[in-house]
């Protein structure tokens, strides 16, 4: 007990976990907003590998740490606009587009980092994000280090998280949005192009879905290899079911797989005997029962997977 109370009462655990959760908070507001208009985007896993990867070649081609986010955001951007043409208004099917963007995105991930550095055997490094302590805040005790203390992504992060509830819940737009994922025919009554505002919400979503891999390689670490988001894509599609679709509550299923998988790492340091793929298995098997007991209450969008063409019923 005495074991687990160190390890629950330590500052650089509650550190981790909100670092640890900070690409899930980006991936999953990306799911989240392209799920609210409608569609599900199976692409995620390969968008987050190429943010991280071209984050990170941009900084090490020169570029400043937030140029670098751009670019990933701006990539994703792209990729969001492919799987937006393919689903939306030529109707295929979201999975199958989906799956096929990450295929590809991961693959040519790879083939781009291949060409920029061919014949290194380890991957090269840049300088990332340091932690930014707020004036006065950070010496506050335990709560200052934990919330205060933490890279500028990370800060991100947590501000749109606030932005994007309050846009939802509180604007014209936000309404707009969530209508498009109920009743698309109800939003295009209004005078307002559901086709449209699909294909630019799903590549904020994309852009978002980039950025949290693009943290990996500018803030988590400082360089890239290809698996690295190690199925962080795929978490951030069951959050959004065990958020109920909610931005406040993605933010609590981010953290919480994220202090499950820091429980973890320090477990395995003081139990002795036990194999470590027992540890690496525990945050996936709480994250699926915490997803089993949340799913069953959750309202799924009734448009979701659903194609809009105008004059259909």
């Amino acid at each position: 007990m005495s074991v687990l109370f160190d390890i629950l009462s330590s500052v650089g655990m509650w550190e981790a976990v909100l670092r640890i959760a900070t690409p899930l908070i980006f991936g999953t507001l990306g799911v989240l907003l392209c799920e609210r208009v409608g569609v599900l985007n199976l692409g995620i896993e390969g968008i987050m590998t190429f943010g991280a990867m071209v984050g990170w070649l941009s900084v090490y081609n020169g570029a400043d740490l937030w140029t670098g986010m751009l670019v990933a955001a701006a990539a994703g951007a792209m990729f969001g606009l492919l799987h937006a043409l393919m689903t939306v208004p030529l109707g295929l099917s979201q999975h199958v587009t989906g799956l096929g963007i990450t295929l590809f995105a991961s693959s040519f991930s790879y083939y781009l980092f291949r060409l920029a550095v061919p014949t290194s055997s380890s991957p090269p490094t840049v300088e990332p994000f340091r932690p930014l302590a707020v004036p006065v805040l950070s010496d506050i005790p335990f709560v200052g280090p934990v919330l205060f203390t933490q890279t500028p992504p990370t800060y991100l992060a947590l501000v749109l998280v606030a932005l994007l509830a309050w846009g939802l819940y509180r604007t014209p737009l936000g309404l707009a949005l969530r209508m498009t994922g109920e009743n698309p025919h109800a939003v295009d009554a209004q005078g307002i192009d559901p086709v449209r505002l699909r294909i630019v919400t799903i590549m904020a979503g994309s852009a978002l879905m980039a950025m949290g891999g693009a943290f990996l390689t500018l803030a988590a670490f400082n360089s890239f290899f290809p698996t690295m988001v190690q199925g962080r894509g795929w978490i951030c599609v069951a959050l959004v079911v065990f958020a109920s679709w909610k931005p406040g509550r993605a933010l609590l299923g981010a953290l919480l797989f994220a202090f499950f998988d820091a429980f973890q790492l320090r477990l395995q340091t003081v139990v002795d005997g036990v194999p470590y793929q027992l540890f690496l298995m525990l945050p996936y098997l709480l994250s699926i029962l915490a997803l089993i007991l949340m799913a069953r209450r959750a309202r799924v969008p009734q448009a979701l997977m659903q194609p809009y063409r105008r004059g259909e019923r």
